[in-house]
């Protein structure tokens, strides 16, 4: 992996974020940033995937179960080649096939349609499982928030990932510690949330920084070289990562996003560029 590529990927895909949402005056951005860095190591040859021919039987498939992410996974896929930049924006507007969250059926490169918290946790199993009758020997990647592995489902999804040995399954958890209502320590203490996928049967471990991209590939070689259990990676981000002004902020769930936010959000990102 070439490092500084792979974070340059990850700036090109935060402008690219900031500027749909922007466009459209609002949207959740700050949970489509703490993701961008796992989505540019995908992304840069992580995932066997061909944008010339997104339903290629044998793809790898990633499943982003929070949905409302749906703006920074379409950025990636704009800049991949999956369907033109300019589609970016008309991000979540009338006849648009980019919605405000994830849609299979209307986004060239989305591999499940999301949005109902804790469901793709489950799709992603079935999925693999899927996938693993046809005797295809590919990756089924999931990205779940931390406010999301509240629901239930979530653990009867890994409950049935391990049991099933499901061993071709890579999750993650989008730990920014922020919910729509509240720091997620507030509203429900997770506790230590690796421990409890590895106490349900999964491989699990906890990268630190979680927007490291660095730290992302090789936690991701680990999992890859586990043999017996799915695995899950749970990354310590922050919420609004490439934005200082909204970075850790409750309120960047779902926000107004001015032109002048983005500008400034654009100034800064260049400036990241800048110092690579």
């Amino acid at each position: 992996m070439n490092v500084n590529e792979v974070k340059k990927f990850a700036i090109d895909i935060r402008k690219e974020t900031i500027k749909c949402i922007g466009n459209l005056g609002v949207g959740h951005i700050g949970g489509a940033l703490s993701i961008v860095d796992v989505l540019a190591v995908l992304y840069s040859g992580e995932m066997n995937i061909d944008p010339s021919n997104p339903k290629k039987d044998d793809r790898d498939m990633l499943v982003v179960s929070k949905g409302h992410a749906g703006p920074a996974v379409y950025s990636t896929l704009a800049l991949k080649g999956y369907f033109p930049m300019e589609m970016l924006s008309t991000l979540n507007k009338p006849g648009t096939n980019l919605p405000s969250h994830c849609d299979m059926n209307r986004t060239p490169g989305i591999d499940m349609t999301t949005g109902s918290l804790g469901q793709g946790a489950s799709s992603a199993m079935g999925i693999a499982c899927a996938n693993r009758l046809k005797g295809y020997d590919n990756y089924t990647y999931l990205i779940m928030g931390d406010g999301e592995i509240e629901e239930g489902q979530v653990w009867e999804a890994a409950l049935f990932a391990a049991a099933k040995k499901l061993t071709k399954v890579i999750a993650f958890v989008d730990y920014n510690k922020c919910q729509i209502d509240d720091y997620v320590q507030n509203l429900c203490a997770l506790g230590d949330i690796a421990q409890k996928f590895d106490s349900f049967g999964w491989y699990a471990q906890t990268v630190e920084d979680g927007n490291d991209v660095e730290q992302i590939a090789a936690a991701i070689a680990n999992a890859k070289a586990q043999s017996d259990k799915p695995s899950v990676i749970v990354l310590s981000t922050v919420k609004g990562k490439g934005y200082s002004k909204i970075e850790g902020a409750l309120g960047s769930h779902n926000m107004p996003v001015s032109a002048e936010m983005v500008d400034e959000a654009l100034a800064e990102l260049d400036a990241q560029l800048q110092a690579l």
